[in-house]
């Protein structure tokens, strides 16, 4: 399709994602004032965070985590898998259950076994099973109306989270981040929109230079989390396989991968995620980790962020990464909503 012909894109895009993209600043805005007033777990000494959540539901957990860092006194691990490690017990462990479904099987195992340990709970959810388990036991459970796809809802899954951390007393108040990082995702977005041209639009030349090519996204420090966002977004609105890498880490390993096979290496487009909060070390070795890639014959580029603060950086190339997503499916002539192969994988499972 041609990108420039944003009139026909509603052909593919059946159920609007598109709609969904462009609010997603709002819908952050939306999710930190309703987590204002929820009930929170009796919490007395909090030790650790364990956040369950799969698929589109972690990735909120995963942006709050990479936050989190530098701020928070305790540690926080996003859990994507079925039941606990064995340390997540007892009421000195928060285990917060985030499924925008409330169906989830892996985190309504990992929320079980929680219950069983005895640890503080609380939930996140649109409803289902989650929130139904939660009422029985007792538990806080968030609940936030979103009809659409839980990839598209990631404005709640973090924003909500935020404010149950800035309420329990684990995270100072950004409200003036917040407000610079909506503010700066709203002025970047004047240039991805869909109806301004290619020519002056970054996000549908990044999906012009990402088409036909197999796409590595790497990203260090905050924004280890937006690379795995660009990764899943690529594949559940493309269609298209992707991989995301970490700096430093896969300077120790990734990068003696250059040599075979050479006709897929031809083929592979590096993408760099780089933002003035990243260590200064990290932001060197994304500079030569980009270099000897493109020396070796790789497709590469940097994207930059827009912001001064770690939050906006974060939101600013994750929303740039949506639009170049939604793009490359609109470059595909595919429909960027359905994931027939996810639903289809867990109808076998059940």
């Amino acid at each position: 399709m041609n990108l420039n012909d944003h009139s026909s894109f509603p052909q593919l895009d059946t159920q609007n994602m598109l709609a969904e993209i462009d609010g997603l600043s709002d819908q952050l805005r939306t999710a930190w004032e309703l987590g204002q007033t929820p009930p929170l777990p009796a919490a007395k000494s909090i030790r650790q965070v364990v956040i369950a959540g799969m698929g589109g539901s972690a990735i909120g957990a995963d942006l709050l985590a990479a936050y989190a860092a530098p701020l928070c006194p305790v540690p926080v691990f996003v859990h994507r898998n079925y039941d606990l490690p064995a340390w997540a017990r007892g009421p000195e462990t928060l285990v917060i259950a985030s499924s925008h479904s409330g169906n989830t099987e892996e985190t309504l195992s990992a929320f079980r076994r929680g219950l069983e340990n005895n640890c503080t709970a609380m939930a996140v959810s649109t409803g289902g099973k989650l929130s139904l388990l939660a009422q029985e036991r007792g538990v806080p459970i968030w609940h936030f109306e979103h009809a659409g796809q839980p990839r598209a809802a990631v404005g709640y899954s973090f924003g909500l989270l935020l404010a149950a951390f800035v309420r329990l007393g684990l995270l100072p108040n950004p409200a003036k981040e917040l407000d610079e990082t909506i503010r700066a995702m709203q002025a970047q977005q004047e240039t991805l929109r869909a109806d301004v041209p290619v020519v002056h639009n970054p996000a549908k030349r990044m999906a012009g230079q990402l088409l036909e090519r197999w796409v590595a996204v790497f990203g260090a420090d905050h924004l280890e989390p937006v690379a795995r966002r660009w990764k899943g977004q690529i594949s559940e609105i493309a269609k298209a396989w992707a991989q995301f890498e970490f700096i430093p880490e896969s300077d120790h390993n990734t990068l003696a991968g250059l040599l075979n096979p050479e006709e897929v290496l031809m083929r592979t487009f590096a993408l760099f995620l780089r933002a003035p909060g990243c260590h200064p070390r990290n932001r060197k070795r994304l500079d030569l980790t980009k270099q000897t890639m493109m020396l070796e014959g790789l497709n590469t580029d940097f994207v930059d962020a827009r912001g001064e603060s770690r939050l906006a950086q974060q939101w600013t190339l994750l929303h740039f990464g949506d639009y170049t997503a939604y793009y490359l499916a609109m470059a595909y002539d595919t429909d960027p909503t359905p994931v027939e192969a996810i639903e289809g994988f867990k109808a076998q499972m059940r």
